[in-house]
């Protein structure tokens, strides 16, 4: 009998970048896209500026690094990290408004906005909001449908209701995992108010990304084991030290035999 060879781990590495605003910087831009293969490029509405925008296309164009539209509330004095009660009609016209203003960039660097993926409260709210997810999701149709970019991908929470709404609008629905943030036994992320919601040792860090991407699982703050199907791994670029941690991530992947490509 043929003995069963199992299929190699595929995982696509993404960081949050651009999140600075004028003369501002908190994310390392420049040495993150040496590491991840997907970028996902503030918009303005929570960080980001035209400068920064553009800046961040061109690095991520000359590395091949897929660039995504991280969609934000409209909220640059909080981060984006403050839950907002926007009408949905309006939600999906500033979505759709982000992600034109970004695939601007792209294209003048010689690249395309390859996904979306929500930011901050704007995420964690289309997890159990059908109205702010289906809004979210009528944003991306509307951007395509305006000729800004195709029906694209997008990136989120597994069983989430934005990857639902995605997936009944006809986009790819993309399951997320985060090495770096503490989960619930639901699946779900501990909210960042709570203590131990992000996860700081490197050791930790870089163990929980293997786990997730090679075995499908991570310990929740509780202690049980997690099921986590994703196809994407976040490494917050806010974090300190986060250009070194990626590189650390991204070797202890290759040591277990984990392939990181880019799902876009």
């Amino acid at each position: 009998m043929d003995s069963m060879i199992a299929p190699t781990p595929v995982i696509d590495l993404n960081a949050d970048l651009g999140e600075g605003f004028g003369r501002w910087a908190l994310t390392d831009d420049e040495a993150l896209l040496s590491v991840v293969t997907s970028a996902n490029v503030a918009c303005g509405f929570h960080a980001g500026d035209p400068s920064i925008m553009r800046r961040v296309c061109e690095l991520a164009a000359e590395r091949g690094v897929r660039i995504g539209a991280q969609v934000s509330y409209r909220d640059l004095a909080g981060f984006g990290r403050r839950s907002m009660d926007v009408p949905a009609g309006e939600l999906a016209a500033e979505v759709a408004y982000q992600i034109g203003a970004l695939e601007v960039f792209a294209r003048a660097a010689g690249s395309r906005v390859s996904y979306v993926k929500p930011h901050g409260a704007l995420y964690n709210r289309t997890v159990h909001d059908a109205d702010q997810a289906a809004a979210v999701v009528a944003g991306v149709r509307l951007a395509a449908g305006a000729g800004a970019t195709g029906g694209l991908p997008v990136l989120g929470l597994p069983g989430s209701l934005l990857l639902a709404a995605a997936e009944e609008a006809g986009l790819a629905p993309v399951a997320e995992a985060f090495a770096d943030r503490a989960y619930t036994p639901a699946g779900t992320l501990v909210p960042r108010g709570e203590p131990g919601a992000v996860v700081h040792d490197p050791e930790a860090v870089v163990a929980r990304a293997v786990g997730m991407a090679a075995r499908g699982e991570v310990a929740a703050a509780d202690g049980s084991r997690v099921a986590v199907a994703a196809r994407s791994l976040c490494l917050h670029g806010d974090t300190p030290g986060a250009a070194q941690l990626a590189r650390t991530v991204r070797e202890a992947l290759g040591a277990a035999g984990v392939r990181v490509e880019a799902f876009a």
